[in-house]
Formats: C-alpha cells, sequence, structure tokens
C-alpha cells in the first residue's frame, strides 16, 4: 500500500512497474506515487516501499547492462557507479573538452586581459572576459570615458579570480597604471615624443599626466630659456620625452626642453655659420647676472657684458634694460668651437670723449657726479663715459693719507680742477684740495706757527723716533720721542699716545719753504731737573724702588716720577744679599747729571765704611784736589786753582817761621 499523501505535498501520479527481465521470476505489481516534478522521485519511492523479488541470474543481468535502454525504464545497475564522470568514455571525455576550452578562458592573478562591456547600470559596469563568470566593475573609473556602451572594449586588470563571494575581481584603473608602465617604458628604449596633459604646478616644475601615470616635468626642462611663469602651461596638452624613470619611488621625469634643443642646433649652426666680427643683430634678453646679460639671437646666446652696455657706469645692467627686451647689439668676437658669442651694445653709439668740448683743458673747473669709490681715490663722471680719476692725496693738503670714504660717497655732486687731460689716451685727473689755499703760502703761516708758540692738534700718525700731529687741515709737526717727557725715557710713541688723540705742543723750529714743523709736548712744562739738581744732591739719601734689573745694574723709581741707576755691585745688602725687583731700599746719591738726566745711587754706601765716590770725587782725591762739578766754567776753575796755590804758600811761611824759632833756642 502506498503511504498517504500529506498535506501541502506535490500530487504524486501512479507508476507502473517496468518490464521484467527475461529470465526473472515474476513480481509483485505494486502502484506507487511519484513526484512529477523530481526526476529521482522514482527511484526514491521504489527505495521507500517494500518489494519482494526473486533471485535473478547473474549473467542476464550483465547482458541487461549492455543492452539498449528502453525508454521509460531506468537501469539501477548504470546508474550505480563509483565516481563522478567515470561513466564517460575516453572518447566522449574528450569531446565535451574541446567543447568546455573553446568557451572558458583560463586566466590568472595579476593578469590584464581585454573584456567586453556586457552591461551597464548606475553604479557598474559589467564586463565578460571570456571567463566562466563576469566581473563588476565600479562606473567611476570609466568617468574618461563619457561615450561608454555595451560591446566596447576594454584593458582590465585581474585582482581576484574568485573572491569569498566566488565573485570574479576586475579593475580599470590598475590596469591602466600597468599598460601606463609599459607605454612609458617603451617610450623611453624608443626614444619616442609622448603627449601629456599638465594637470598642476608644483615647487620647481609641473606635474604631467602620460598614460594616466603623473610625471614630473623640472622647470629647467620646460623651455630653453628660463621660465618665470609656470602656470600658463597648466591644463594644456605638451609633447614631452622620458628621460628618467625610477621604479622604486614610482617617479617618472620628462622633458620638453630636449625637443626644443633639436631644433635648436640646425638653427645655431646656421647662425655660426654666417657669424661675422661686426656684424649687427636683434635679440631678446633671457637672462640678467651681475656681470652682464645673456641674450637670444634665434637659437643661439650671446653674452652682453656689463662694461659693453653703456659708455656710463652701471652698477648692474637692470639699471639700464630689462628680461625679454627686444634689442640690438654688434658682435665683438665669437669663438666657433666652444659657441661662444661677445655682444656690445654701446659700439652701436658714438664715444663720448670725442664729444667732449674742447673748453675743458688743464687748470679749468668741472663738475660731475662720483660713480665709484676706491681705496685710491674717486672717479667722477663728467658725462656719461666721460671719467676722471680724483686721487686721495689730491682730496687734502694734508701730508696723511685717509680712506676717500671720508670726504665723498657715490651720487655726491662735486666740483674739481682738471690737472691732466689725454685726449687720445682718453684720460682725465683731477683735484679738489685746488679749490682751496694752500695752507703753507697763507701771509700768516711764518707769524702763526713762530717758534715759542703754543697750539693743540691731534696725532695722526706714530712711529719708531716720533709723532706727528695735525695742526689744521695741511699743517703737520713731527714731536721726537726724545720731546714727549721730562723725566719718563719712552721707547715708543704708543707708551705715551695713541692716535687721535688730541695733544698741546710748543713749536721748537719752522721751516716753512720745506713744510717742516718741529714740535715738542715737553716743553709745555717747565725744566723739572733745574729743581731735582737741589734735591738729589750728591751724597742725600732717598728712598726708592727698584722696578727692572740687568747683569749691569738696576733701575729705580726715585720721588718726582723720575728714574736712577744703581750699579750691580751696589745693590749689596747688609747681609750680603742682592736686592731685588720690587723692593724699596735707602739709596746714596753718587753722581747728578742735568744735562743728561742721569743719577747715579747706591745702597752699599748705607751700611758699608768703605763709601763709593763717584769717579769725580775720586780724580780729586788723587790730585789733591777737588774736582769740579761737571759744566763748571773756566772762571770757576782758574779760582780754584788760585785758592789752593795761596794756601800751599801760607802754611809754608808758618813752617819757616817753626823752624827759625827753633834754631834761636838752640843757639
Amino acid at each position: 500500500m502506498a503511504k498517504s499523501q500529506k498535506p501541502g505535498e506535490r500530487p504524486r501520479k501512479p507508476v507502473e512497474p517496468k518490464e521484467p527481465l527475461k529470465g526473472a521470476s515474476k513480481t509483485k505489481s505494486v502502484k506507487i506515487d511519484v513526484d512529477e516534478d523530481d526526476p529521482l522521485a522514482e527511484i526514491k519511492s521504489l527505495q521507500k516501499e517494500e518489494i519482494t523479488t526473486e533471485a535473478i541470474p547473474v549473467s542476464e543481468l550483465k547482458k541487461a547492462k549492455y543492452e539498449k535502454q528502453i525508454p521509460g525504464q531506468f537501469d539501477f545497475e548504470a546508474f550505480d557507479s563509483k565516481g563522478f564522470g567515470e561513466g564517460y568514455s575516453k572518447e566522449k571525455r574528450a569531446e565535451m573538452e574541446q567543447m568546455y576550452s573553446g568557451t572558458v578562458t583560463s586566466v590568472n592573478s595579476g593578469e590584464v586581459v581585454k573584456g567586453t562591456v556586457v552591461g551597464i547600470n548606475d553604479r557598474d559596469v559589467i564586463l565578460n572576459i571570456g571567463f566562466k563568470s563576469d566581473g563588476l566593475v565600479p562606473l567611476a573609473e570609466f568617468k574618461e570615458m563619457t561615450n561608454l556602451k555595451i560591446g566596447d572594449v576594454v584593458d582590465l586588470f585581474i585582482e581576484e579570480r574568485e573572491d569569498a563571494m566566488g565573485q570574479l575581481v576586475l579593475s580599470r584603473r590598475k590596469a591602466k597604471l600597468v599598460k601606463g608602465w609599459e607605454y612609458v617604458q617603451t617610450a623611453l628604449d624608443k626614444d619616442e615624443v609622448i603627449e601629456g596633459f599638465v594637470k598642476r604646478r608644483t615647487k620647481g616644475g609641473l606635474i604631467v599626466d602620460v598614460f594616466g601615470i603623473e610625471a614630473f616635468l623640472p622647470g629647467s626642462q620646460i623651455d630653453v630659456k628660463p621660465i618665470r611663469d609656470f602656470d600658463i602651461y597648466v591644463n594644456k596638452n605638451i609633447e614631452v620625452k622620458v628621460v628618467k624613470i625610477n621604479y622604486t619611488n614610482d617617479n617618472v621625469v620628462v622633458s620638453h626642453k630636449v625637443l626644443i634643443e633639436k631644433d635648436l642646433e640646425q638653427q645655431k649652426a646656421a647662425i655660426l655659420t654666417n657669424l661675422e666680427k661686426g656684424q649687427v643683430l636683434e635679440g631678446v634678453i633671457k637672462n640678467m647676472t651681475n656681470f652682464g646679460v645673456f641674450i637670444d639671437l634665434g637659437g643661439v646666446d650671446g653674452l652682453l657684458h656689463i662694461t659693453d652696455i653703456s659708455w656710463g657706469r652701471i652698477n648692474h645692467p637692470e639699471e639700464v634694460l630689462k628680461l625679454d627686451q627686444t634689442v640690438k647689439v654688434v658682435v665683438l668676437d665669437f669663438d666657433e668651437d666652444k659657441k661662444r658669442i661677445s655682444l656690445g651694445m654701446k659700439q652701436l653709439t658714438a664715444h663720448p670723449w670725442d664729444a667732449l668740448a674742447a673748453e675743458i683743458q688743464v687748470g679749468s673747473k668741472v663738475k660731475g657726479k662720483i660713480v665709484n669709490v676706491a681705496d685710491y681715490g674717486a672717479f667722477l663722471e663728467l658725462q656719461p663715459g666721460v671719467e676722471g680719476l680724483i686721487h686721495v692725496s689730491e682730496m687734502s693738503w694734508s701730508q696723511h693719507l685717509r680712506n676717500p670714504q671720508d670726504f665723498m660717497k657715490v651720487g655726491d655732486e662735486v666740483e674739481a680742477v682738471v690737472l691732466t687731460l689725454d685726449r687720445d689716451e682718453r684720460k682725465m685727473s683731477l683735484g679738489i684740495k685746488q679749490l682751496t689755499e694752500d695752507p703753507w703760502t697763507r701771509q700768516d703761516v711764518l707769524s702763526k706757527y713762530a717758534v715759542g708758540t703754543k697750539h693743540k692738534g691731534i696725532v695722526r700718525n706714530l712711529t719708531n723716533f716720533g709723532l706727528f700731529i695735525e695742526l689744521e687741515e695741511g699743517i703737520d709737526g713731527l714731536v721726537h720721542v726724545s720731546d714727549l717727557s721730562w723725566t719718563k725715557k719712552i721707547k715708543h710713541p704708543s707708551e705715551f699716545v695713541k692716535v687721535g688723540e688730541s695733544m698741546e705742543v710748543q713749536v721748537l723750529e719752522l721751516d716753512a719753504a720745506n713744510r717742516r714743523l718741529a714740535l715738542s709736548h715737553k716743553h709745555m712744562e717747565e725744566n723739572p731737573w733745574d729743581t731735582f739738581e737741589t734735591v738729589f744732591t750728591i751724597g742725600s739719601v732717598h728712598k726708592a724702588t727698584i722696578i727692572n734689573k740687568n747683569d749691569k745694574g738696576a733701575v729705580l723709581e726715585l720721588p718726582y716720577g723720575i728714574e736712577g741707576f744703581v750699579a750691580a755691585k751696589n745693590l749689596a745688602k747688609e747681609d750680603n744679599s742682592k736686592a731685588e725687583v720690587g723692593e724699596s731700599l735707602d739709596f746714596k746719591v753718587l753722581e747728578f747729571s742735568k744735562e743728561d738726566r742721569r743719577i747715579v745711587l747706591s745702597h752699599k754706601s748705607i751700611w758699608s765704611a768703605d763709601e763709593e765716590k763717584p769717579a769725580a770725587a775720586a780724580g780729586a782725591a788723587k790730585g789733591g784736589k777737588k774736582a769740579p762739578a761737571k759744566g763748571a766754567s773756566i772762571q770757576s776753575i782758574n779760582q780754584q786753582n788760585e785758592k789752593s796755590t795761596l794756601g800751599d804758600l801760607e802754611a809754608l811761611s808758618a813752617l819757616k817761621e817753626k823752624m827759625q824759632g827753633g834754631e834761636g833756642k838752640g843757639e
């Protein structure tokens, strides 16, 4: 009995049992309800129903397996195979493989393949690459293809053959990059000219889109001449060449300049072939420097030096020229091998010396503007291209040369006197001190600087033998080192005074013819040695400090700031030790000379009974006479000799009388 139908199940149709095989025993006929939509429903029903059969011979089963199946019957033995696809013969399998191989493409991840647009919706584009399934690519990756339609063929990059959802993952953006790098490498290998689109400017150049890759176009590679405004190239197409590829940093460098240089090489060759000295050309200023300007002559550059721009003196070319200005120049010289061209502009006009006024002669006064100041003088421009040199010695009557900038600076309007003029050599020397009177030729110079007059001046220069003082502009005098102080022994003037300080002096000698003045600073005070003569008398004792010492003796500092000398042997102290530098001891004066400003002293004489005597005293002792003081007159010497003679006579008379008295007593 068939099972009753459950609610909601599909209606089953009755299935007649198959025709029994030959040789098989008859079976019990059973009517089974089978689901019409399920092809395996018949088998499932047979398995569910309990069927009783009789044994069938094996030979009949084998024979029945290879017999042609009768429609409506099912071969259970043929269906019950060991694995999927094992029921196909080799010929059948080969046939099936051939059919599938023509319809399904074998693809790998990371490849770039062609795909056909088979569908477009609001978000995605459906593409067929010949694989078992189609792929989806976002519509945003096709934004540059405004006319995208079904049937278009595009390049696609296979990211994944099958993702977690079993979907084929494609990318048009990555395909463009891969293809772009291939095109860029090909352009570099074959040195091809490609077209790019300037997207934006950046620091130092432009960003150019070539084959979907952002390449860098340096500012120096845009044109042969410097470009100051990069914005004019933005959002425009430009032809470039690939010059460098760096795969590590994904960097591509392109150049537009190399395209222009090829054309310019032909133009340069043509220009240099026809170039001649003295030829007048027209060019455009493309660059400016401190030393000149570079001019584009139409494919070849020439240098216009700053000295060849104008006959007048200029500090920078921008004072008279501007960038991109068209100018006429003359060819001064050129080197075909080095492709260097020297140009001139001032040579197109007459030299201003040729137009110099004839009334300008030696001794005439001229006016102009200072255009340059150097260490040795200044240049006065009378008119553009005509200059004269004012040497520093011609700026002041002073004998001491100073910096010309102390007198004038660039831009000053100055009047001068022409000292020399050579129109052929185009040279002129000028002077400005000649506009004033020479101070040495004034009428009052002899009375103003007479001997004994006192003045105040400024120290201008120091030498080993003295110093020079400027009393007024052009009047200088010499102060010898020995005339700086009465008391101090000065070896160099720098010990006493510095340059720029003021000093009071007295005129010792005047020679107006030779422009010489002998001055003295110590004569501003009375000679203190007249007073010292009464203080430092021979034999007087004074407290002194040793300030210097050598093998011969020591220098002492005496009261009133004067110095004295003591011999080495006279430095011995009472304990037989030697006095050292810095000690303050008592010293006795042995010798005093006002003319030589010399005082000789001794410490040994303070404690020793053997008193040291000066040379003059010793000489008097030997002759029984007192030596006359140094500098005494002949008259005083004669008087001294006369007194000695009379004394001797008186002594002899007394001795005679004494002898005579003794004789009388004896008698």
